[in-house]
């Protein structure tokens, strides 16, 4: 019988991007499949904040090993702003066609288009233990959209060392590189390491 863990999302993209990540004998739960639609709170300063508060208020309610992510988008130009916001950046209904829109107006005649995505993850044990991974991808800020594959501002974030946007990149790329696969990398390495534990 797998072991299951819990992910603070209802997000299916990054359900399946984790998913894809984690090793063989361990399943991950949706908020769905646990019977949790709450609008889950999200009123930390930083994305260690969020992160934490995410799993801790799921852990409450399932006391079950959890985890939750919180990622910013960071924007040299813009004093690293949208940061903790990026989700709701244009606004409370998290659209992220408004939020590129946005981003885009307010980076015209920008010198610099230099950007990061940082991901935090927070794990609670079965024990209640709490344990933070993070990730990091840095890159630039296109112009104009490129590809429709991912989610976020993945069509305008063109990762170093590459000529494709998140977007327009397969997924087992995507996460080789990306600030998400990266903290997950670490988050699946300790569970491994740690998995009679949780």
């Amino acid at each position: 019988m797998p072991h299951t863990i819990v992910f603070a999302t209802n997000n299916q993209h990054k359900l399946a991007e984790v998913q894809a990540l984690l090793p063989q004998g361990i399943a991950l739960l949706g908020l769905a499949q646990m019977g949790i639609h709450d609008d889950i709170p999200e009123t930390g300063s930083t994305l260690e904040a969020n992160a934490l508060q995410k799993a801790r208020y799921v852990y409450a309610l399932t006391q079950r090993s959890c985890f939750a992510d919180d990622t910013g988008l960071e924007v040299e130009a813009l004093g690293n702003a949208p940061g903790v916001l990026s989700a709701r950046y244009a606004g409370p209904q998290k659209s992220s066609e408004d939020n590129m829109r946005k981003l885009l107006h307010e980076l015209r005649g920008a010198q610099s288009r230099r950007a990061r995505f940082r991901t935090v993850m927070a794990l609670i044990d079965d024990g209640g233990r709490e344990f933070l991974f993070e990730g990091e991808v840095q890159g630039r800020i296109l112009e104009h959209r490129h590809g429709d594959g991912g989610f976020g501002y993945d069509p305008i974030f063109q990762p170093d060392g590459h000529t494709a946007t998140f977007a327009q990149m397969p997924l087992e790329l995507k996460n080789s590189i990306s600030h998400r696969g990266r903290a997950v990398q670490r988050l699946v390495e300790f569970i491994a390491a740690h998995q009679s534990g949780l």
